[in-house]
């Protein structure tokens, strides 16, 4: 198997490249053009495509447009030097905040406030690493474990930006777990790339650790209800989603989801529901546009049904 750290990247990338490896099709990296997040190019280095991974990684999160180009103006304005934000920092997200890695440190990208300042729980989310027990007093060899594991956690976040191959991103998350058994962000990961890997039973059992080391981490429950979903236990789907939803009413991707569920389901009513709530969470971008059309579908459905009788 070779190393984790020699993973040899292409030195240029043409359109069609970066569409196959990103997933996604010529209109969004024209879109992405249009918004001015990357220049048009016909062909792209290792380090561009990397920037455009992680464009990915935040428009995937939902993250609209106006807040991304919002966080790279502010990160240009506060950080001397720094003119592409997307490939010069490591920017981290779990699907509801947003962290950069600046010097060694991580900073809330539009207030330049260091989370070092922040309490350990904010920490924890915003570096997608939760799971960490707080201890009054760590002995140094605790604290080295723990920094050591946060640092492969790190690595392997950093491999699945670039498609290293998912036995090198599996091994970097299990040498942070074997540095800091307690910490259930390197379980959910593992569980979203034997999922990627539709490896059930593997990513079941680590989304499950997750949740038994931090029973209130949402984004460990949507993912499970993402696995039964797939295995077409919508029942149990359902009931991880509401779980996510509980703990979190604003997690949007979780709304949706559940609209979709029960709209496959027949019971109307409640797709609309978490149609309408989705939207008022996330209004504009193409996930809006597709959850407009089905809500639009249904009350269609609903006046001709209400016509017939």
């Amino acid at each position: 198997m070779t190393p984790v750290s020699e993973v040899t990247p292409k030195r240029e990338y043409t359109r069609e490249d970066v569409c196959r490896l990103l997933g996604v099709r010529e209109t969004v990296l024209e879109d992405w053009e249009a918004h001015e997040f990357v220049p048009r190019a016909e062909t792209y280095a290792f380090r561009e495509l990397v920037a455009l991974k992680t464009l990915r990684q935040l428009r995937a999160r939902r993250i609209r447009a106006e807040k991304i180009r919002l966080i790279l103006n502010s990160l240009r304005a506060k950080l001397r030097g720094v003119s592409d934000p997307l490939s010069e920092l490591k920017i981290f997200t779990d699907g509801r905040r947003l962290a950069v890695q600046v010097d060694g440190r991580k900073m809330e990208p539009l207030t330049g406030q260091l989370l070092l300042d922040f309490d350990r729980e904010e920490i924890r989310r915003l570096l997608q690493f939760p799971g960490k027990r707080a201890e009054d007093t760590l002995t140094e060899a605790m604290a080295a474990r723990q920094k050591e594991a946060a640092q492969w956690f790190e690595r392997g976040v950093e491999m699945e930006q670039v498609g290293a191959p998912p036995e090198q991103i599996i091994e970097a998350y299990r040498h942070a777990l074997e540095r800091d058994p307690d910490a259930a962000g390197p379980h959910v990961n593992l569980g979203t790339v034997y999922f990627h890997l539709k490896q059930w039973e593997h990513a079941e059992s680590h989304y499950r650790a997750a949740i038994a080391l931090r029973a209130d981490y949402a984004l460990a429950h949507f993912n499970l209800g993402n696995l039964h979903d797939e295995l077409n236990d919508a029942e149990q789907a359902r009931a991880c989603y509401e779980k996510a939803l509980a703990i979190d009413p604003s997690y949007s991707d979780a709304h949706y989801n559940l609209a979709l569920l029960f709209q496959g389901r027949g019971e109307t009513l409640n797709a609309v529901k978490h149609w309408r709530t989705y939207l008022k969470l996330d209004p504009s971008g193409y996930w809006a546009g597709i959850a407009r059309r089905e809500l639009s579908r249904l009350r269609q459905e609903a006046i001709v049904h209400g016509a017939g009788r």
